[in-house]
């Protein structure tokens, strides 16, 4: 991995938002307050229970999405690609919710996300390549038992939740009524130029403070310069302790990542990205959640450089 400076970094990084036009996206962050639905974790609780089903079996996904309102409409696994996921219906609020199994495995997730991105054969942006050919297996699978009338959700952890995001645009592109995306512990899947096209969608990417499968691919020199750089989309929900939690966005989140250049993998590491950790701190915010500013390690202002 090459390793730059923090001036040089940072230069790269504001040069880019310059010249695609989000630095505003900084100054906007100073206005996120707790203005959110007061509903907004618990929302985020349901859909976490759901990605977590992922991981279990039949039995235990039927009565995870039973408790959670839905019925289990089709689950499967796809060997070639080697991915699971299942498909929950709520026929009273007209509703289908898509959970797709990640990996609760760090070093395999930080091993695998460092690919090039490519064009995949449902869309023209650019995407990780493992994603787009996952995204694709599961929608060629899912897509005759979807009901356009009813408006589609995804979630996922992990890679899980990168393939659910990936999944959330091939449907709206084949003019699927997506309401949400919510993810937990996902990684990038674009680049800047794709981002601007995923930010179509209703994403809320929830991370945690030492989680660093969000934070990868890290942001590189050669493809800062070669306008290529990996971009996340969405709102960052970023879980801190207690009822405490920040909302980032454009290079405010995109600056977060600058951390995995200068710290190694830990127990920390490890245990934040863990579904039982988002969950706990998930479930400590239903009530009196307090948003305060998220404040980056690094400024943006550095006028000693």
């Amino acid at each position: 991995m090459r390793h730059m400076t923090n001036k040089a970094l940072l230069s790269s990084v504001l040069l880019m938002a310059i010249v695609f036009g989000s630095i505003s996206s900084v100054f906007a962050q100073q206005d996120e307050t707790a203005t959110e639905p007061d509903n907004m974790f618990a929302e985020i609780l349901q859909f976490g229970r759901l990605a977590n089903a992922a991981y279990a079996n039949r039995a235990a996904i039927e009565k995870t999405v039973a408790a959670q309102g839905y019925v289990l409409t089709h689950y499967a696994n796809l060997p070639k690609l080697q991915v699971s996921y299942y498909q929950a219906s709520d026929d009273k609020n007209r509703t289908q919710t898509i959970a797709i199994r990640g990996t609760s495995n760090v070093e395999n997730a930080l091993v695998d996300i460092a690919i090039q991105l490519i064009k995949s054969d449902n869309s023209e942006v650019l995407l990780h390549n493992g994603f787009a050919v996952s995204a694709q297996g599961i929608y060629n699978d899912i897509k005759p038992k979807l009901n356009k009338q009813y408006k589609i959700r995804t979630t996922g952890h992990s890679l899980g939740g990168a393939v659910a995001a990936v999944l959330a645009m091939y449907l709206k592109n084949d003019g699927y009524q997506i309401e949400r995306v919510v993810t937990f512990g996902q990684p990038k899947v674009t680049n800047f130029g794709g981002s601007r096209i995923l930010d179509k969608l209703e994403i809320w990417r929830v991370v945690t403070s030492g989680d660093l499968v969000p934070l990868v691919p890290p942001l590189e020199m050669a493809d800062i310069n070669n306008l290529n750089i990996y971009w996340h989309s969405g709102r960052e929900i970023i879980l801190l302790e207690g009822k405490q939690y920040s909302v980032t966005s454009g290079v405010e989140s995109m600056l977060r990542a600058t951390k995995f250049l200068a710290q190694p993998l830990s127990e920390k590491n490890l245990r934040h990205h863990q579904m039982s950790y988002y969950l706990a701190l998930i479930e400590a915010k239903i009530s009196d959640a307090q948003w305060i500013p998220y404040k980056n390690d690094l400024s943006i202002f550095l006028p000693n450089w």
